[in-house]
Protein backbone atom coordinates (compact mmCIF):
# COMPACT_ATOMS: atom_id res chain seq x y z
CA UNK A 1 0.00 0.00 0.00
CA UNK A 2 2.99 2.34 1.17
CA UNK A 3 6.25 1.46 -1.06
CA UNK A 4 8.91 4.08 -1.07
CA UNK A 5 12.54 3.16 -3.68
CA UNK A 6 15.85 4.51 -3.71
CA UNK A 7 14.24 7.42 -1.95
CA UNK A 8 16.77 10.66 -1.21
CA UNK A 9 16.25 14.39 0.02
CA UNK A 10 18.71 17.42 -0.11
CA UNK A 11 17.96 20.64 1.27
CA UNK A 12 19.75 23.70 -0.26
CA UNK A 13 20.88 26.56 1.76
CA UNK A 14 21.13 29.61 -0.04
CA UNK A 15 22.01 31.46 2.95
CA UNK A 16 25.34 30.02 3.22
CA UNK A 17 27.05 29.79 -0.43
CA UNK A 18 24.21 26.81 -1.74
CA UNK A 19 25.34 24.59 0.27
CA UNK A 20 24.08 21.55 -0.31
CA UNK A 21 22.96 19.14 2.89
CA UNK A 22 22.30 15.61 1.85
CA UNK A 23 19.32 14.48 4.84
CA UNK A 24 18.34 11.03 3.74
CA UNK A 25 19.79 8.74 0.92
CA UNK A 26 18.40 5.74 -0.85
CA UNK A 27 15.57 5.09 1.86
CA UNK A 28 13.60 1.40 0.24
CA UNK A 29 10.36 0.33 2.26
CA UNK A 30 6.80 -1.21 2.06
CA UNK A 31 4.03 -1.09 4.06
CA UNK A 32 1.30 -3.53 3.63
CA UNK A 33 -2.55 -3.31 4.20
CA UNK A 34 -3.28 -3.48 8.10
CA UNK A 35 0.77 -2.90 8.92
CA UNK A 36 1.95 -0.23 11.21
CA UNK A 37 5.39 0.32 11.00
CA UNK A 38 7.65 2.88 13.27
CA UNK A 39 9.97 5.14 12.63
CA UNK A 40 12.95 5.18 14.96
CA UNK A 41 16.31 6.27 15.37
CA UNK A 42 17.69 9.73 17.38
CA UNK A 43 16.80 13.08 16.69
CA UNK A 44 17.73 14.58 14.09
CA UNK A 45 17.96 11.67 12.24
CA UNK A 46 15.40 12.29 9.52
CA UNK A 47 12.04 10.69 10.67
CA UNK A 48 9.81 13.94 10.49
CA UNK A 49 11.43 14.62 7.19
CA UNK A 50 10.81 11.71 5.86
CA UNK A 51 6.74 11.33 6.69
CA UNK A 52 6.78 14.92 5.34
CA UNK A 53 7.90 13.60 1.94
CA UNK A 54 5.77 10.32 1.89
CA UNK A 55 2.58 12.95 3.07
CA UNK A 56 4.50 15.55 -0.08
CA UNK A 57 5.04 18.35 1.73
CA UNK A 58 8.63 17.69 0.51
CA UNK A 59 9.91 17.23 -2.50
CA UNK A 60 12.02 14.27 -3.25
CA UNK A 61 15.65 14.38 -5.67
CA UNK A 62 15.62 11.02 -6.45
CA UNK A 63 13.09 7.72 -6.35
CA UNK A 64 9.43 6.54 -6.03
CA UNK A 65 6.88 7.00 -3.19
CA UNK A 66 3.74 4.81 -3.66
CA UNK A 67 0.57 5.42 -2.34
CA UNK A 68 -1.73 2.71 -3.23
CA UNK A 69 -0.13 2.67 -6.92
CA UNK A 70 0.20 6.82 -7.25
CA UNK A 71 3.61 8.10 -7.52
CA UNK A 72 3.50 10.90 -5.56
CA UNK A 73 6.94 12.26 -6.91
CA UNK A 74 5.85 12.38 -10.29
CA UNK A 75 1.58 13.12 -9.74
CA UNK A 76 0.18 16.51 -10.75
CA UNK A 77 -0.74 18.50 -8.15
CA UNK A 78 -4.78 17.81 -8.24
CA UNK A 79 -3.70 13.73 -7.91
CA UNK A 80 -1.58 14.56 -5.03
CA UNK A 81 -5.01 16.74 -3.31
CA UNK A 82 -7.14 13.61 -4.37
CA UNK A 83 -4.90 10.96 -2.49
CA UNK A 84 -4.71 13.02 0.73
CA UNK A 85 -8.35 13.84 0.36
CA UNK A 86 -9.33 9.87 0.16
CA UNK A 87 -6.42 7.57 0.89
CA UNK A 88 -3.68 9.57 2.97
CA UNK A 89 -4.41 10.35 6.06
CA UNK A 90 -1.81 12.40 8.29
CA UNK A 91 -2.17 13.10 11.89
CA UNK A 92 0.35 15.66 12.93
CA UNK A 93 1.45 16.95 16.20
CA UNK A 94 -0.52 20.19 15.89
CA UNK A 95 -3.91 21.23 14.41
CA UNK A 96 -3.71 23.92 11.72
CA UNK A 97 -7.40 25.01 10.73
CA UNK A 98 -9.75 28.04 9.53
CA UNK A 99 -10.26 30.17 12.52
CA UNK A 100 -14.22 30.35 13.66
CA UNK A 101 -15.04 26.90 11.96
CA UNK A 102 -16.73 24.83 14.82
CA UNK A 103 -15.19 21.70 16.34
CA UNK A 104 -17.51 19.43 14.77
CA UNK A 105 -17.38 21.26 11.50
CA UNK A 106 -13.61 20.56 11.85
CA UNK A 107 -14.16 16.88 12.67
CA UNK A 108 -16.84 15.93 10.19
CA UNK A 109 -15.20 17.79 7.30
CA UNK A 110 -12.80 14.89 5.66
CA UNK A 111 -15.56 13.06 5.74
CA UNK A 112 -17.76 15.58 3.78
CA UNK A 113 -14.86 16.14 1.17
CA UNK A 114 -15.73 12.08 0.09
CA UNK A 115 -19.00 12.13 0.05
CA UNK A 116 -20.94 11.09 3.35
CA UNK A 117 -23.81 12.96 3.93
CA UNK A 118 -24.02 15.92 7.17
CA UNK A 119 -26.00 13.35 9.45
CA UNK A 120 -23.28 10.30 9.05
CA UNK A 121 -20.27 12.59 9.33
CA UNK A 122 -21.78 14.42 12.18
CA UNK A 123 -22.61 11.05 13.84
CA UNK A 124 -18.76 9.85 13.30
CA UNK A 125 -17.49 12.98 14.35
CA UNK A 126 -19.82 13.01 17.67
CA UNK A 127 -18.46 9.36 18.43
CA UNK A 128 -14.97 10.71 18.20
CA UNK A 129 -15.30 13.14 19.78
CA UNK A 130 -16.97 11.59 22.43
CA UNK A 131 -14.58 8.94 22.81
CA UNK A 132 -11.68 11.49 22.83
CA UNK A 133 -13.36 13.45 25.74
CA UNK A 134 -13.83 16.64 24.39
CA UNK A 135 -17.10 18.51 26.27
CA UNK A 136 -20.38 18.51 24.15
CA UNK A 137 -20.72 21.92 25.09
CA UNK A 138 -17.30 22.51 23.11
CA UNK A 139 -18.33 20.77 19.87
CA UNK A 140 -19.94 24.77 18.80
CA UNK A 141 -16.61 26.12 19.33
CA UNK A 142 -13.62 26.57 17.14
CA UNK A 143 -10.81 24.50 18.76
CA UNK A 144 -8.44 27.59 18.14
CA UNK A 145 -9.46 28.52 21.39
CA UNK A 146 -8.83 25.11 23.13
CA UNK A 147 -6.24 24.55 25.68
CA UNK A 148 -3.08 22.56 23.97
CA UNK A 149 -4.47 19.21 24.85
CA UNK A 150 -7.77 19.45 23.68
CA UNK A 151 -6.65 20.52 20.62
CA UNK A 152 -4.78 17.92 20.02
CA UNK A 153 -7.43 15.43 20.79
CA UNK A 154 -9.74 17.10 17.80
CA UNK A 155 -6.73 16.80 15.79
CA UNK A 156 -6.66 12.85 16.38
CA UNK A 157 -10.37 12.66 16.02
CA UNK A 158 -10.38 14.77 12.30
CA UNK A 159 -7.80 12.52 11.33
CA UNK A 160 -9.20 9.54 12.40
CA UNK A 161 -12.97 10.57 10.69
CA UNK A 162 -12.11 9.30 7.59
CA UNK A 163 -11.17 5.85 7.54
CA UNK A 164 -8.31 6.29 5.13
CA UNK A 165 -6.37 3.07 3.73
CA UNK A 166 -3.00 4.40 4.24
CA UNK A 167 -2.20 6.92 7.54
CA UNK A 168 1.04 8.70 8.79
CA UNK A 169 1.32 9.48 12.42
CA UNK A 170 3.53 11.75 13.88
CA UNK A 171 3.46 11.34 17.37
CA UNK A 172 0.07 10.40 18.70
CA UNK A 173 0.10 9.35 21.63
CA UNK A 174 2.91 12.23 22.68
CA UNK A 175 1.26 14.42 26.03
CA UNK A 176 -2.01 12.59 26.37
CA UNK A 177 -3.71 11.31 30.01
CA UNK A 178 -3.43 7.34 30.35
CA UNK A 179 -6.83 7.86 29.19
CA UNK A 180 -6.94 9.87 26.26
CA UNK A 181 -3.86 7.55 25.21
CA UNK A 182 -6.03 4.29 25.96
CA UNK A 183 -8.46 5.84 22.86
CA UNK A 184 -5.76 7.14 20.73
CA UNK A 185 -4.35 3.25 20.73
CA UNK A 186 -7.42 1.43 20.09
CA UNK A 187 -8.56 3.83 16.92
CA UNK A 188 -5.17 3.10 15.65
CA UNK A 189 -5.66 -0.36 16.08
CA UNK A 190 -8.97 -0.30 14.96
CA UNK A 191 -7.77 1.31 11.67
CA UNK A 192 -4.98 -1.91 11.20
CA UNK A 193 -8.11 -4.00 12.10
CA UNK A 194 -10.22 -2.48 8.49
CA UNK A 195 -7.07 -3.08 6.77
CA UNK A 196 -5.03 0.38 6.91
CA UNK A 197 -1.61 0.90 6.01
CA UNK A 198 0.58 2.68 8.66
CA UNK A 199 3.76 4.44 9.09
CA UNK A 200 4.00 6.41 12.66
CA UNK A 201 6.65 8.34 15.20
CA UNK A 202 6.21 6.55 18.34
CA UNK A 203 8.52 8.22 21.23
CA UNK A 204 6.34 6.18 23.43
CA UNK A 205 7.95 2.84 23.58
CA UNK A 206 5.03 0.86 25.19
CA UNK A 207 2.41 2.24 22.36
CA UNK A 208 5.32 1.10 20.29
CA UNK A 209 4.99 -1.74 21.29
CA UNK A 210 1.69 -2.41 21.37
CA UNK A 211 0.42 -1.24 17.99
CA UNK A 212 3.62 -1.64 15.58
CA UNK A 213 4.26 -4.78 13.74
CA UNK A 214 7.83 -3.58 12.68
CA UNK A 215 10.35 -0.81 12.84
CA UNK A 216 12.89 1.00 10.78
CA UNK A 217 15.65 2.75 12.32
CA UNK A 218 16.01 6.35 9.93
CA UNK A 219 19.29 6.55 10.99
CA UNK A 220 20.69 4.20 8.35
CA UNK A 221 19.36 5.86 5.79
CA UNK A 222 20.94 9.19 6.85
CA UNK A 223 24.43 9.83 5.57
CA UNK A 224 25.80 11.64 8.89
CA UNK A 225 24.72 9.16 10.78
CA UNK A 226 24.99 5.71 8.82
CA UNK A 227 28.80 6.98 8.81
Amino acid sequence: MIELKDVSKTFTLHNQGSAVIEVINDVSLSVAKGECVALTGASGAGKSTLMRMIYGNYLTQAGEIRIGGVDLVQAEPREVIALRREVLGYVSQFLRVVPRVPTMEVVAEPMRAVGVSVKDAEARAKKLLSQLNIPERLWSLSPTTFSGGEQQRVNIARGFAHEYPAMLLDEPTASLDAANREVVLSLIEEAKARGAAIIGIFHDEAARDRVCDREIDVSAFTPKMAA
